[in-house]
């Protein structure tokens, strides 16, 4: 048997608020919040007494998702430093395709992002990483042509 699709990528936060409203000025669309407990979820993530928020959030083409996670209970722990290099262990970025990447990077600085790097030209495409809120890292490209 086969997967059938990859469904959510789940990024763990401290202010969701903060990375719901930097998502969708991206482009992503909030699908829905609320809150998630009981006894279901402590069995399927091996944590007890779970209390949290959750926010989905879509790219417009309905294929991808961003699952956004707010522990109330027990609290979140960090796994290492927000600014983490690109080299770090772990997932390090989510890749969108973009248009006008130049615009996309002028409206996520309004909501505190910075490039990783700077902005570069490769042959198929235009590339950069930006850093938004809690130091999760989105790459970003816009095709060329």
């Amino acid at each position: 048997m086969t997967i059938r699709r990859m469904d959510n990528v789940l990024i763990v936060v401290d202010d969701l608020d903060a990375v719901i409203a930097f998502f969708v000025e991206l482009g992503m669309e909030l699908e829905g919040r609320s809150p998630v407990e009981g006894r279901w979820v402590e069995r399927v993530i091996g944590l007890d007494d779970v209390r949290q928020e959750v926010a989905m959030l879509r790219t417009p083409d309905g294929h991808g998702r961003i699952e956004l996670a707010m522990f109330h209970t027990p609290k979140a722990v960090s796994a290492g430093p927000r600014n983490a290099p690109a080299n770090t262990l772990g997932i390090r970025r989510v890749m969108f395709a973009v248009e006008d990447i130049e615009g996309v990077v002028a409206r996520l600085r309004t909501h505190g992002a910075e490039l990783v790097g700077e902005l570069a030209d490769e042959d198929n495409y235009r590339l950069c990483y930006v850093r938004g809120p809690e130091g999760i890292v989105v790459g970003l490209a816009e095709p060329r042509g």
